[in-house]
C-alpha cells in the first residue's frame, strides 16, 4: 500500500510536469496523465505482453478459424481474463449463415481443418528435404504417397488433357521456376519524420505492401491461373485432374529465403463436402526451382509425401469478449471497446498477425486490472476470429448487437440495435509488432485534437501523428460502416510487409518486446482516457443516425 501512494504521487508530479508541457491545442481535452503514467510503470516494469505473446504463438500455434487449436487458444484466453478479474468473459459463438454476415464474395466457411502431420522429401536421384507446406483447407494424400514430379506446359485445358493417361500418381508441378530478387534495401524500417509529417497532412498514406513482389506481367499464365482463373475450365479441369489420379498439386510459393508466402494460387474449398479438391501444397521458391531444375534436365526424380489434415464440419466458431465494468452510474452502461483479430493463417504461428495485437489488447485489460482502475464506461475487449476470411466474426457482432449492417451495406435500410448508441469507440490494432506512432482519424476529423492531447505523454517517444487517412483494412471497419467511431493506429512497419505478413516467417521471434510493451501502454491509456471522458467519442460527421424499428 505505501509502495503503491509513493508511486502514484511520482505519477502525479510527472504528470504535472506533462501536463505543463502539453501544446495549447491540447488543453480542452482533459488527460489523465497521473493515470498514463502509472499505466506505463505497470506496462514496463510488470509487463506480460510477450509471455502472453508466447502462450498464443509458441504452445497454442497457428490459430486459423474453425481449427482445434483456435478453440483451445481461445479458452486459454477466457480463463486467463477470468483469472485478472474480468467480467462478462465468455465465447460468443457467430454463425455467418445465420447472422447475415456471409457474402458469395467471401465464399462459405462452413468446415474447419488442420494439419497434424506433414513431412516432403525427393528420395531419388538424390535425397533432400523439400521445403513446403500443407495449403489451408487442403485434403491429405491418404497416407505415404510416392510418385514421380512431372512438370510440362500447357497453354489451356484442351491442352492440359494431351497428358492424359501420364498424371496417375504424379507430383504436379503448376508453376514455372523463377528467381527470387537480391534485397538491397533494409527488409525492416521505421516511419522516418518525414514521412509521419507526410501523413499528418494526408500526403501519404502508407499501404499495406505484399510480402512478395507481383509475377512479372511479361511471363506467360501459368497452368495454375489458367486452371483455376478461368471460371468455365477450373471445375473441369480439377475433376479431370482427381480422375487422372494426381497425387498432389505443387505451387511455387511467393517469398525467398525460405519463406513460404500465402499470397498466390492454393487456398483450397472451405465448403463441407468439397469434392473437387486435391491435394494441394506450397512449396518455398528455392525447393520448388530445383525440382523444376532438375526434371527439365530430363531426369526423373521421386518425391516421398506423408501428410495428415482434418476437416471439422461443425467448427464452431466464436469471438472472445470480456470487460471491465463501468462505475459510473450515469455512464456504465455506455462501452469503449478495444480489439484484434485472434485467427491466423497456418504457414506460421500467426505472431505479428495478429498475436501481436490480441496480446497487446490482452496486456492492456490486465493492466488496468492490476492498477485496480474503475472506469467510467464499460471497458470491453474483443478478440476476433474470421478476419482472415473476410473480417466475419467482427462483422458478425455488429450484426447481432449493433447494426444490420448487411442490409446497409447493400443500400437497403438497416435498423440499429438497443447497443448502438452505448458505443462510445472502437479502438483496433492489427498491423504487427511495431511500435504506435500515432493514429488513423478515419475521416472523422473531430477526434483530431482529442487524439493529439491524448497522445502528450507519449510524444517524446514517437507517437505524435494524427493522419486523416483510412488505415486501409481491419475489423474496425466493422464499426465505421455503421456510423460509429472505429480507429487502428498507425505502426512502425518493421517486418510486416516484407517478411511476415501471412507467411512461414511469421513467428514469435519476429516480435520486438520493447515495441510491444509500448503499446500495451498506449491501448491502456487510450482505453482510459476514452471511458473516463464526459461525452462519448464524437461520431463521424458525414455518418446520419439511423432510424430505429
Amino acid at each position: 500500500m505505501q509502495a503503491h501512494t509513493v508511486a502514484r504521487r511520482l505519477a502525479i508530479t510527472l504528470g504535472m510536469g506533462l501536463l505543463a508541457a502539453s501544446p495549447p491545442a491540447a488543453a480542452e481535452e482533459k488527460v489523465d496523465v497521473a493515470t498514463i503514467a502509472l499505466i506505463r510503470a505497470e506496462a514496463e516494469q510488470h509487463s506480460q505482453v510477450m509471455d502472453i505473446a508466447s502462450w498464443l504463438t509458441d504452445f497454442y500455434g497457428p490459430r486459423l478459424t474453425g481449427s482445434p487449436n483456435t478453440k483451445a487458444a481461445a479458452d486459454w484466453a477466457v480463463t486467463t481474463m477470468r483469472t485478472w478479474g474480468l467480467t462478462n468473459v465468455h465465447l460468443e459463438r457467430w454463425d455467418p449463415y445465420d447472422s447475415g454476415v456471409m457474402s458469395e464474395s467471401w465464399g462459405p466457411l462452413d468446415r474447419g481443418w488442420a494439419n497434424e502431420r506433414f513431412a516432403f522429401r525427393a528420395i531419388s536421384p538424390n535425397p533432400f528435404v523439400i521445403n513446403a507446406a500443407p495449403s489451408p483447407w487442403s485434403p491429405d494424400a491418404g497416407g505415404r504417397v510416392i510418385g514421380p514430379a512431372i512438370r510440362f506446359d500447357a497453354r489451356s485445358f484442351a491442352d492440359l488433357k494431351r497428358y492424359a493417361g501420364k498424371l496417375k500418381g504424379a507430383f504436379f508441378l503448376m508453376d514455372p521456376a523463377l528467381p527470387t530478387p537480391a534485397h538491397f534495401e533494409p527488409q525492416a524500417s521505421r516511419l522516418t519524420d518525414a514521412e509521419l509529417n507526410a501523413m499528418a497532412i494526408g500526403q501519404v498514406q502508407r499501404p499495406r505492401q505484399p510480402a512478395i513482389p507481383p509475377r512479372p506481367s511479361t511471363l506467360q499464365p501459368s497452368e495454375a491461373e489458367l486452371i483455376r482463373y478461368d471460371p468455365t475450365a477450373e471445375s473441369a479441369a480439377r475433376h479431370w485432374l482427381i480422375s487422372e489420379g494426381v497425387a498432389a498439386l505443387l505451387y511455387r510459393a511467393p517469398g525467398d529465403g525460405g519463406t513460404i508466402a500465402m499470397a498466390g494460387s492454393a487456398v483450397c474449398s472451405r465448403k463441407k463436402g468439397a469434392s473437387d479438391e486435391l491435394p494441394t501444397i506450397k512449396v518455398s521458391a528455392e525447393s520448388y526451382g530445383r525440382l523444376v531444375r532438375i526434371v527439365e534436365r530430363n531426369i526423373p526424380i521421386t518425391l516421398e509425401l506423408d501428410m495428415k489434415n482434418t476437416f471439422y464440419d461443425e467448427p464452431g466458431v466464436s469471438n472472445i469478449i470480456g470487460e471491465i465494468p463501468g462505475n459510473d452510474p450515469k455512464l456504465k452502461d455506455e462501452i469503449v471497446m478495444i480489439g484484434a483479430h485472434f485467427d491466423s493463417w497456418t504457414f506460421g504461428t500467426g505472431a505479428t498477425d495478429d498475436g501481436a495485437g490480441s496480446a497487446v489488447m490482452l496486456e492492456a485489460v490486465r493492466i488496468l486490472k492490476a492498477l485496480h482502475l474503475q472506469p467510467r464506461r464499460t471497458i470491453r475487449i474483443a478478440l476476433w476470429t474470421g478476419e482472415e476470411q473476410g473480417a466475419l466474426g467482427s462483422n458478425a457482432y455488429v450484426q447481432r448487437h449493433l447494426r444490420d449492417w448487411f442490409r446497409f451495406s447493400r443500400g437497403e435500410s438497416g435498423a440499429t440495435k438497443a447497443e448502438y448508441d452505448t458505443v462510445s469507440v472502437y479502438f483496433n490494432l492489427d498491423a504487427g509488432t511495431g511500435k504506435i506512432r500515432g493514429i488513423h482519424e478515419q475521416g472523422n476529423a473531430a477526434v483530431g485534437p482529442i487524439f493529439d492531447a491524448w497522445m502528450g505523454p507519449f510524444k517524446d517517444d514517437g507517437m505524435k501523428t494524427v493522419a486523416p487517412s483510412d488505415i486501409g483494412g481491419g475489423d474496425n471497419l466493422a464499426f465505421v460502416r455503421v456510423g460509429l467511431p472505429g480507429f487502428g493506429f498507425i505502426q512502425d512497419p518493421i517486418e510486416y510487409g516484407t517478411r511476415t505478413h501471412h507467411t512461414s516467417a511469421d513467428v514469435y521471434e519476429r516480435l520486438q518486446p520493447d515495441d510491444m510493451r509500448f503499446n500495451a501502454a498506449v491501448l491502456a491509456s487510450f482505453a482510459w482516457q476514452a471511458a473516463q471522458r464526459d461525452d462519448k467519442l464524437p461520431r463521424p460527421a458525414s455518418s446520419r443516425r439511423p432510424v430505429r424499428n
